[in-house]
């Protein structure tokens, strides 16, 4: 059955890559369907895969392999809880070790320029703690970071 709401993301004809990737990589992921194009369109002939069905973390996606006309950016990302160092280290180092590249804050890129924020459920509570000045510490030290350190955040907890 069709999700209601599905995540769209757009491709320059590697669709089928990166849901590969993202189905080796996540948990609770998976490629569905990979669809050839029925005829010819802009960036593609017949038979080319035009759209790919998949899942990253149970979220249902479809990539559209439609051309190089319109990159990927942060005003969308994916956002993966992790639940230790070692859950947030093999996420973040999956995606830099397969072509993408490092960002500040938990922030990474994949190769076809999807944003991941993988952010330790620790690091969520840290920035929301009640006591204003803990709160404070962990956001200042998340603002230093590239990947997240689960130990430099309760370090700053603890201030």
């Amino acid at each position: 059955m069709t999700p209601k709401n599905t995540i769209c993301l757009w491709f320059a004809g590697d669709a089928l890559d990166a849901a590969t990737f993202y189905a080796a990589t996540f948990p609770d992921s998976r490629v569905i369907a990979a669809h050839p194009a029925p005829g010819d369109y802009p960036s593609g002939k017949q038979g080319d895969i035009i759209t790919v069905e998949f899942s990253v973390m149970g979220l249902p996606c479809l990539g559209l392999n439609g051309g190089p006309m319109f990159q990927h950016n942060e005003a969308f990302s994916f956002q993966v809880a992790t639940d230790d160092q070692d859950e947030t280290d093999r996420y973040w180092n999956a995606i830099i070790g397969n072509g993408g590249e490092a960002n500040v804050c938990g922030w990474c890129k994949d190769r076809w320029g999807i944003s991941w924020q993988i952010t330790p459920r620790l690091l969520t509570q840290a920035i929301t703690d009640p006591d204003p000045a803990r709160a404070k510490r962990a956001f200042e030290a998340m603002m230093q970071m590239g990947k997240i350190d689960i130990a430099g955040i309760e370090a700053a907890l603890r201030g």
